[in-house]
């Protein structure tokens, strides 16, 4: 495996990609009790539509989402969770719009479990009946989704950003889709996206490398296979579908999102660059000491359950920003004027530097969390970076980057609102 030393950070990364295609990561924690483990394919709620050897195939939305739940099924009828459970792991799986996850984390019998979690994951199960059953548990989640004003005021953004992209719609797809969806269907997109080839295992913890990698290599198919396209539907210009759209539900507080597209996704170093500046100009802008925060804040205007992120999935990036306010549309306005004020002036260097100095303390501590290393280092592979490069990186980005990002991306007429009120209570 290639040793890569990171010595500003006091972090070794070991990777390598087998003969099949995987590509594995290690990051060793010398003297750590945990270990944890993941092991993701590049396959998400958005990859509903793909070539494979000159072939378009179209799949139900949702098929990503129900896979991950039928995958923990093993052929000797049992239930791979339970099998972690009961050699002392902590195990689950989480499915995106770009990629599934299963993963664990324990403090003893990690080869056992690492073997596992291979095994289940790349030997899919699935009969009629429990397909059937599934079908009912799923279609209860979808409609809880439903019902989430959290979730509504995100898909009621996306519609409004996107014409034709996936992300569109719900990771777990709609009660009505999941009805086409069979064993056949599950099987057939395990085959093509579970392949080892699309997959990366990321561990991190006190273990040896090698031992990751020749346990992938025993179990795990010896041939690679072919990668297949995507297709996420026509290319999506710049300017939203609409611009505003509200619903009443049951909240005690108007909910709001923004956001905004920010073009095609990008893959490399380069982009990676560029989500770093992107996620360090957000945290200037908007972030809990900017300027804008704190004055909406004191208006009364936002909370703390404000929020913004730039995000990437389904070949797009995009910006969300939002949270709970009195007055959803005030606040959105003055947070565009903000963001209008820093494109014609730049950010102040003092604060540009201070935050830059907090995003990296705050990444170096989230070091800390095997889990989330483990993932990042998943998404970078996927994304064609090393995650751990961003350090580095970091170093490099000016205040002019993060000025000169704003001005680019952030533009009042792009820019799509999303708002969730309060039912209104109707007279006697």
């Amino acid at each position: 495996m290639r040793k890569i030393d990171y010595a500003a950070i006091g972090e070794t990364l070991y990777e390598s990609r087998l003969p099949n295609g995987l590509s594995v990561f290690v990051v060793p924690k010398p003297g750590y009790c945990k270990s944890f483990a993941c092991f993701v394919t590049n396959y998400g709620g958005a990859d509903r539509r793909f070539t494979l050897n000159g072939e378009v195939k179209d799949t139900p939305a949702g098929v990503a989402h129900y896979l991950e739940h039928k995958m923990f099924d093993t052929p000797d009828g049992g239930n791979a969770l339970i099998t972690l459970d009961a050699a002392g792991a902590n195990a689950n799986a989480f499915t995106s719009e770009s990629m599934t996850a299963y993963y664990f984390s324990c403090t003893q019998r990690f080869e056992e479990n690492l073997r596992t979690l291979l095994s289940f994951v790349s030997v899919p199960w699935y009969t009629q009946e429990s397909v059937d059953k599934e079908r009912g548990i799923i279609g209860q989640e979808l409609r809880m989704y439903e019902d989430d004003p959290d979730n509504a005021v995100y898909m009621g953004l996306m519609r409004l950003l996107f014409a034709h992209s996936p992300l569109r719609d719900d990771v777990g797809g709609t009660v009505e889709s999941i009805q086409d969806i069979t064993p056949q269907v599950l099987y057939d997109c395990h085959k093509v996206f579970y392949h080892p080839s699309n997959m990366a295992l990321c561990v991190v913890g006190d273990v040896d490398p090698a031992l990751v990698e020749r346990t992938a290599a025993e179990l795990l198919t010896p041939e690679a296979a072919p990668l297949p396209g995507r297709d996420y539907g026509p290319a999506e210009g710049l300017d939203p579908v609409g611009k505003r759209n509200e619903r009443q539900m049951e909240v005690s507080a108007p909910l709001f999102l923004a956001g905004l597209k920010l073009g095609p996704d990008a893959k490399g170093p380069d982009a990676h660059r560029e989500r770093l500046i992107a996620g360090l100009a957000l945290k200037c802008l908007y972030g809990r000491s900017s300027p804008a925060y704190l004055d909406l804040y004191g208006k009364g205007l936002l909370n703390a359950t404000f929020g913004c992120s730039a995000d990437y999935a389904a070949g797009e990036g995009f910006v969300v920003f939002g949270g709970e306010s009195k007055d959803p549309d005030k606040a959105a306005d003055e947070l565009l004027a903000a963001a209008e004020k820093i494109a014609a002036e730049g950010f102040d260097p003092a604060h540009f530097e201070r935050q830059k100095k907090a995003s990296y303390g705050g990444s170096l501590r989230a070091l800390g969390d095997f889990r989330n290393l483990g993932v990042s280092l998943a998404e970078g592979c996927f994304a064609g970076y090393r995650a751990l490069d961003g350090f580095e990186i970091m170093k490099s980005i000016t205040c002019a980057d993060a000025s000169r990002w704003v001005r680019e991306h952030i533009r009042r007429e792009r820019t799509a609102l999303s708002v969730v009120t309060p039912c209104r209570v109707s007279g006697p």
